[in-house]
């Protein structure tokens, strides 16, 4: 195996004659006897695209002297002299500074120029460890000082907990405890246990070990390498404290609701809230008051508005609330956001703290779908970290939460997270105190590969290299957004074919603050997208983003969660002639083996994270052109959507593309189906009893299954959540209202939505579906009914 990679980036060909070509050579021949890998470069652009793609490497030389290819530019570096210096060598220093952290980095330097050292920019010293002229010591020296460099820097790049993981797994020990597989010895014992084994490997399984390994430290404890991860992901983050999640941000939300309210207290929770948020809300019998953020015409949720969380709106809400008569006090304890949103609305975190921070003294932000935020300039001051003592002074800042799902969006395996704590003198974090609720909601079956996925993600969030992953993600996302409209426009103009496209939500216009010019999104600069949070900013009334009630730079649009939205209405919420339902686009787009994240009514959400490449998205433009291909000849369906048709022949035989669209256009325009949602959550239910009562009924048969014609007036005792559009439009122990109110009205809409296009229905949670009529059951509480005690066992 390879002790490393080390990049060459050199003026002379190796294989060419003259001294200087073949001392580099034996230099080469040097490193490779060291267990070394070369990557010879002869120019910038070879060596530049050798640091896009070789994350792994242990060292550089570079020669400052190193070409650019014809045609190429670069950096320059010009002394104080003013006579210039060849300026390859600069663009991959600048390069490497900006992709890697503590990379070692040798300068070569032409033999007899050690005056030249002197002219070098002020700036190369830092970006460099050492300088070689290669005539001046032996090949096996200057190897050697490469190699030492290479083998320290592969030292220290490890995290805390994964460098002691791998020393441990390198130990070969024996071991006398849990997991009965004993690094995976048990599965060669059984067939399927063998293809187990040979599928995921050894390493996995001798990594996968018992909380017993002292020396690995205490996931419950914090202590050891472990703790040490820990407080080295707190530093990355911003927090003052971080603590490692196993089983996903729900857990993490869990948690700090666990801690931060108790039984009859009150929590402020924005409606848009990820379901463990309710969940929290059982296990703690806190009583709920929920703040309701804005919606658009497309349906998406935007953020509370400002408004909304100022202190005397809360209170109003507080005192309308009717589970508030009988709280412990009128003061809520407790507030959680939703931040980023699920379709990429990012609040200023500090905007959103002052607001509430006159009505609580603890504020959390469940941020499972934005860790990254803190390593690219664009999100400055959008996330939950960034309001502390330095940005909030004031004694009234509250104690800030914020919960990661660092599986999501960063590199770590999946149900990782973290749980990210910046404590006030309002409301102390006492650690043993937290920590009982770490301990109630963790495991003591701790996933050590997990574990050091977390320690791991951290480190590549460290330094420079942080901004660079997250400024690819970003950059690639713009470049697909800017495509999608440079498309419309063209299909617009050549005339040869009907003139739709598929668009994108964002702004139509962007504004250069440097220089006041406007530009189209389309035309405007990349640096600039990938630079100017203002370019990302909602404005207040601005008709392409649909939302009520905002402020100046209140809330920022992700460039990496792309909305592609299609025809039929606009986000002020016109309703078009004609259109293509966003189900129908997505089940097209997932035969061809592109599945999206989130379909709405007339939208669709796809996400670009660390793993995006030009490939990745151009495989989604073609199938975006190939779709309007097919519409646009009526195609049929048998065609487009083979599986549909022979599932559902009697619904879809016979029929085309084109016709399917119109058809549950119709439906959807006809009953005002995205205004009943629209209805539904503005106009929040009645609450009658608190989450708590309603679980307790449940596992006690105080509860029923209701079909929406008989269930007004019946106050539901399990959450429902409908997906499209992901968020819980009834909490147990709401009430459903009248028949012909907006919960019932909308929910009667999905109804029989489901029935009219078998194959396209929503996924309802809390829902059940009659499988011979097609009624929806809601369960709700048994009038009049009371916990009953669990009947003792003979």
């Amino acid at each position: 195996m390879a002790n490393g990679t080390v990049l060459l980036a050199l003026r002379n060909d190796p294989l060419a004659g003259g001294v200087s070509a073949e001392q580099m050579r034996r230099i080469g021949k040097e490193l490779e006897d060291r267990g070394l890998e070369l990557r010879w470069a002869g120019d910038s652009r070879d060596a530049t695209a050798t640091l896009q793609i070789e994350a792994g490497l242990a060292a550089a030389v570079v020669a400052w002297g190193l070409p650019h290819p014809p045609g190429g530019s670069g950096a320059t570096g010009v002394p104080a002299s003013g006579v210039e210096l060849p300026t390859g060598g600069a663009e991959v220093l600048d390069s490497i500074r900006r992709r890697f952290k503590d990379l070692p980095v040798f300068l070569l330097m032409a033999d007899g120029s050690d005056h030249d050292l002197e002219r070098l920019p002020l700036w190369v010293a830092e970006a460099v460890i050492g300088y070689i002229w290669p005539l001046e010591d032996t090949p096996a020296f200057i190897a050697g000082r490469v190699a030492a460099a290479a083998a320290a820097y592969q030292r220290d790049v490890l995290p805390p907990f994964f460098s002691a993981l791998r020393r441990f797994d390198d130990a070969h020990e024996y071991s006398w405890h849990t997991p009965a597989h004993s690094g995976g010895v048990a599965f060669l014992k059984s067939a399927a246990g063998r293809a187990f084994f040979d599928y995921y490997g050894e390493r996995l399984l001798r990594t996968d070990l018992s909380i017993s390994v002292g020396e690995l430290g205490s996931l419950y404890e914090h202590s050891g390498p472990i703790g040490e991860a820990e407080r080295n992901a707190a530093r990355v983050f911003g927090a003052e404290r971080t603590y490692f999640v196993l089983h996903g941000d729900s857990t993490c939300n869990r948690m700090v609701g666990h801690y931060s309210v108790t039984s009859d207290e009150i929590a402020l929770v924005d409606r848009n809230c990820h379901k463990s948020v309710l969940h929290g809300l059982v296990v703690t019998g806190a009583r709920p008051v929920y703040l309701v953020p804005t919606r658009n015409g497309y349906g998406l949720a935007g953020p509370l508005p400002p408004a909304a969380i100022d202190a005397e709106a809360v209170a109003a809400r507080i005192a309308a609330n009717p589970l508030t008569a009988d709280a412990l006090s009128p003061q809520p304890q407790y507030a959680v956001i939703t931040n980023s949103t699920y379709d990429g609305l990012c609040y200023d975190t500090l905007a959103a703290a002052r607001a509430l921070a006159p009505s609580t003294p603890r504020l959390h932000f469940d941020e499972a779908w934005i860790a990254y935020a803190r390593f690219h300039p664009l999100y400055r001051g959008r996330y939950g970290m960034a309001v502390g003592p330095d940005t909030f002074p004031e004694p009234q800042r509250p104690t800030v939460f914020a919960t990661h799902s660092t599986h999501k969006l960063l590199a770590a395996l999946s149900q990782c997270a973290m749980v990210h704590v910046r404590p006030s003198p309002r409301a102390p974090v006492e650690h043993h105190r937290f920590n009982e609720a770490f301990m109630m909601h963790g495991t003591t079956s701790a996933f050590y590969p997990a574990i050091a996925s977390l320690d791991v993600a951290t480190a590549m969030m460290d330094g420079p290299q942080g901004h660079w992953l997250i400024d690819e993600v970003v950059t690639e996302a713009v470049r697909f957004r800017q495509a999608v409209v440079r498309t419309g426009r063209r299909i617009a103009t050549a005339g040869d074919r009907p003139s739709w496209f598929f668009g994108i939500w964002q702004p139509e216009t962007v504004t250069d603050p440097g220089t006041g010019t406007t530009t189209a999104f389309a035309d405007a600069p990349l640096s600039l997208l990938v630079t100017e949070p203002s370019c990302w900013q909602l404005e207040p009334g601005a008709a392409w983003h649909g939302f009520d009630g905002l402020t100046d730079g209140y809330s920022l649009l992700d460039p990496i969660k792309v909305t592609i939205t299609c025809p039929g209405v606009t986000a002020t919420g016109r309703t078009q002639p004609w259109g293509i339902p966003a189900r129908i686009l997505t089940e097209y787009l997932a035969n061809r083996g592109i599945v999206v994240e989130k379909t709405d009514s007339y939208s669709t959400l796809v996400l670009f994270s660390m793993g995006i490449t030009k490939g990745k998205w151009g495989t989604l433009m073609d199938g975006l052109m190939d779709f309007k291909a097919l519409y646009d000849e009526d195609a049929p369906l048998r065609q487009v959507l083979p599986a549909l048709t022979r599932n559902h022949p009697r619904h879809y035989r016979d029929t085309g593309l084109r016709e399917l669209c119109a058809r549950m256009h119709r439906h959807l325009t006809d009953g005002a189906f995205v205004q009943s949602l629209d209805e539904a959550f503005r106009h929040l239910p009645t609450p009658v009893h608190p989450p708590r009562y309603c679980y307790q009924q449940l596992v006690r048969g105080g509860t029923e299954r209701v079909r929406l014609a008989d269930a007004a007036g019946r106050t539901a005792a399990a959450m429902v959540t409908v997906t499209p559009p992901g968020i819980p439009v009834l909490m147990p122990g709401e009430s459903l209202g009248a028949q012909d109110g907006p919960l019932l009205r909308y929910l009667t809409a999905l109804e029989a939505f489901d029935r009219a296009f078998p194959g396209f229905g929503s996924e309802a949670h809390g829902v059940v579906t009659d499988p011979d009529t097609g009624d929806y059951l809601i369960e709700c509480l048994v009038p009049g009914a009371r916990p009953q005690p669990e009947a003792p066992r003979s």
